[in-house]
């Protein structure tokens, strides 16, 4: 080969080198000398937004969830029990109130202890001895929960607490002691509104809530 050739074909090589180098840059983003770093692609700041005239865009209000005391208080429960889930909470209240309901028509003492506080069984156990001691007994039948709401929320040291406002379709019938009907009638539906608060210890490992306080309920209307 002759020093013309030769000199052609380093040529042809150096060309095809430098070729490569720059299409590994391209496709690596290595960075050369005192090259300044680039930032990561998620890492990269976003162009300052700037409105257009031909936009459609309607802004939103800016969101007042901290101005909101039930929702100010469900957060800070969140944050202490990152396992609490308001629409899983409401969930179990509406299936508590139902056991509740049933146990105290019952008098299943057994139940409703081991789902409220020492304060509300002992007013629902006095009132299960009143029926008992004038020989009376009450059907009770839960037809429809309309709603069930979240009406409070707060965190007191490592107690969560939540009130809750159900409104409910009951049949509630009172009978004495020889099955005469002394309150209510039979098929006769009330629509009532119970405000029932729930407690639980987020401190503890117990993820039960318990029923601490039941305000008086308000009826609403009755159907014939």
């Amino acid at each position: 080969m002759d020093g013309g050739s030769a000199f052609l074909e380093i040529l042809f090589f150096g060309m095809v080198a430098a070729f490569l180098v720059l299409r590994l840059r391209s496709v690596l983003g290595r960075r050369m000398g005192h090259e300044r770093e680039r930032r990561p692609e998620n890492e990269r700041i976003a162009p300052a937004y700037r409105p257009s005239a031909k936009d459609n865009v309607v802004p939103l209000p800016a969101a007042q969830t901290s101005n909101d005391p039930v929702q100010r208080g469900l957060m800070e429960i969140r944050q202490v029990d990152g396992s609490f889930d308001p629409d899983g909470f409401t969930a179990g209240a509406k299936t508590a109130f139902e056991l509740i309901l049933n146990a105290y028509a019952n008098g299943d003492r057994d139940t409703l202890r081991s789902l409220t506080s020492n304060n509300v069984y002992s007013v629902l156990d006095g009132e299960m001895r009143r029926r008992e001691d004038e020989d009376q007994s009450l059907e009770s039948t839960l037809v429809r929960i309309r709603e069930a709401k979240i009406t409070a929320a707060a965190l007191r040291g490592s107690v969560a607490r939540v009130t809750v406002q159900i409104a409910s379709e009951q049949i509630n019938v009172v009978r004495d002691g020889e099955g005469h009907a002394v309150k209510g009638k039979r098929g006769a539906i009330d629509s009532v509104v119970d405000v029932w608060t729930f407690e639980r210890d987020t401190a503890s490992k117990d993820p039960n809530w318990t029923l601490t306080e039941i305000q008086e309920p308000a009826a609403e209307e009755a159907e014939e």
